[in-house]
């Protein structure tokens, strides 16, 4: 297995979500996935905000990496190509400094 690839990261997150059984037991239902994310980007900022390790840090970043993953199988998108075409659109948008820190955006001018 080689563990700096993508389809091998998604081959264990299918595997877990098989073993579990997510699919025929509510695992995959989006509107319980979005609470779990949610939940773990708690468990971030709070990782940030109480000046825990890097280590419990990117513990919960993994959490919630593997619950990003998981939702494209469960919705059956290909979360591969989507990062990939984000991506590009990405770099060609422009950037602005807001309030004092850089912000990359569609910005649109309203008159």
């Amino acid at each position: 297995m080689n563990r700096d690839s993508y389809r091998s990261m998604q081959a264990e997150v299918q595997a877990f979500h098989d073993k579990h059984r997510f699919r025929e037991t509510g695992g995959e239902e989006m509107a319980y996935r979005i609470a779990l994310m949610a939940e773990e980007l708690g468990e971030i900022s709070s990782c940030v905000t109480k000046g825990k390790s890097k280590q419990a840090l990117a513990e919960e970043v993994a959490d919630l990496l593997i619950l990003v993953m998981g939702t494209a199988i469960a919705q059956e998108f290909d979360l591969n190509q989507a990062f990939w075409d984000k991506i590009e659109k990405l770099g060609m948008r422009e950037s602005r400094m807001i309030n004092g820190r850089i912000r990359v955006s569609e910005f649109r001018n309203i008159d």
